[in-house]
């Protein structure tokens, strides 16, 4: 896999070890491949955004992508079903409710936190023998050369490597440095609120109910996570964010208390919070000669919906499904960066992108809408929602990964026919 003491040569080289771009290298693992991947911060330290202890909400096809990786018996136990979904307009008359078993569903998703993912994608890396990890690795910068990219990157020691591939994956994030090495822009839309996660401990058992509420200062969600806390994400605009956070614990709870109410009794404790600034980042592009875009790389979401990483994800499967046929298709002369595949790509992605980022963003601008008619509108739709089935069925779809044509491994398909 050497080509000399400096230069390390792949098949495919990804820049960025977080939850999909070490997905992406497990998934590329299966065919065969040779697979570098670069990391700018190692695993376990404190820096590490993606394995943090934020929860997120992972679709069933999302879980099926987990347990074709064999990832998923290493953190279905600290697995927490969503059985039902309760989403409410405070102090107004709008609600909607989607239940699991009305879906002939065991689970409409499940809550992990990303430190426990981060330990099990980790586990899996270091068991495949066809993935090289460069960690810490630093990109300085890319070229195309004879018919592959080439990538130096900085080591932990000051060394400098050259990854040689045939392929290079952007899944270094919002501002990734391999996309904007390619010359590849991107837009972004300041929502101008801030998220603060946090996790707390209520009264009442949370009976794996996930609520998103939708209050004049924001959305919150509440996430049931495990040892019955609540995974909490909380919307504010930044001058309240930085109030709120200032709060003492018991202040932060009363305040928790007055927005959701008695649902789930007392809230009684909250662990540490943490702020995180919302926006709506896209790539201008998605592919470029030897070079394909995933993830936070391609887009960054608002978390009102929970869709991000479940979106990146199906990203990062869809390029390896891709990948796949082709090999299957080219036989020995295949070629991971060859422009068809990345071309292929790039328009199977597009609608489910387009239809996601629609979503999502316009679930936040409707309600951020103060306007009364536009807020009347809202709950009768929320209230139309929770009583025809067909919305219903098809909101589930969403939550399940099911937005236009599903990648094989999220419908439990093997990736190689």
């Amino acid at each position: 896999m050497s080509g000399g003491d400096n230069r390390l040569v792949v098949d495919v080289a990804i820049a960025g070890g977080g939850l999909v771009g070490a997905s992406l290298a497990l998934a590329l693992a299966q065919l065969s491949l040779r697979v570098a991947l670069l990391e700018a911060v190692p695993f376990g330290a404190a820096d590490q955004p993606s394995f943090d202890d934020r929860s997120t909400a992972l679709s069933n096809g999302s879980r099926r992508i987990f347990e074709a990786l064999g990832v998923w018996p290493l953190i279905e136990r600290e697995a927490t079903a969503i059985r039902r979904i309760h989403v409410s307009d405070q102090g107004r008359f709008g609600f909607t409710r989607i239940d699991a078993k009305e879906q002939g569903l065991n689970a409409l998703g499940y809550v992990v936190i990303n430190r426990v993912m981060g330990a099990a994608l980790w586990h899996r890396l270091n068991a495949e023998p066809a993935i090289t990890i460069l960690a810490p690795a630093k990109v300085q910068s890319m070229q195309l050369q004879q018919q592959v990219q080439n990538i130096e990157c900085e080591l932990s020691d000051g060394t400098k490597r050259v990854v040689e591939a045939k392929l290079a994956i952007a899944a270094d994030g919002a501002r990734s440095t391999l996309r904007q090495a390619a010359g590849i822009g991107s837009s972004s839309w300041d929502y101008e609120q801030v998220a603060l996660v946090s996790n707390v401990l209520s009264q009442h058992f949370h009976n794996h109910v996930a609520y998103e509420r939708f209050t004049p200062a924001g959305p919150l969600a509440l996430l049931p996570i495990t040892e019955g806390r609540l995974g909490v994400v909380w919307t504010f605009r930044p001058e309240t964010a930085k109030e709120v956070t200032a709060l003492s614990d018991a202040e932060f709870l009363a305040r928790l208390q007055e927005t959701f109410g008695f649902r789930l009794g007392r809230f009684t404790r909250v662990g540490a919070r943490q702020l995180y600034p919302l926006s709506l980042t896209r790539s201008d592009e998605y592919v470029a000669e030897r070079l394909a875009i995933v993830g936070n790389a391609a887009q960054t979401l608002h978390p009102i919906a929970g869709q991000g990483f479940n979106l990146g994800l199906r990203d990062a499967v869809s390029l390896a499904e891709v990948l796949a046929d082709g090999r299957a298709q080219a036989g020995a002369g295949f070629d991971a960066g060859d422009g068809m595949w990345l071309q292929r790509y790039r328009e199977w992605r597009a609608a489910d992108r387009s239809n996601i980022v629609r979503f999502t963003d316009g679930l936040v601008r409707l309600f951020s809408q103060p306007l009364g008619p536009i807020k009347l509108l809202r709950d009768a739709g929320m209230l139309a929602l929770d009583l025809l089935p067909a919305a219903k069925d098809g909101l589930s779809q969403l939550s399940l990964g099911a937005a236009g044509r599903v990648p094989r491994l999220a419908r439990g398909a093997p990736l190689q026919q």
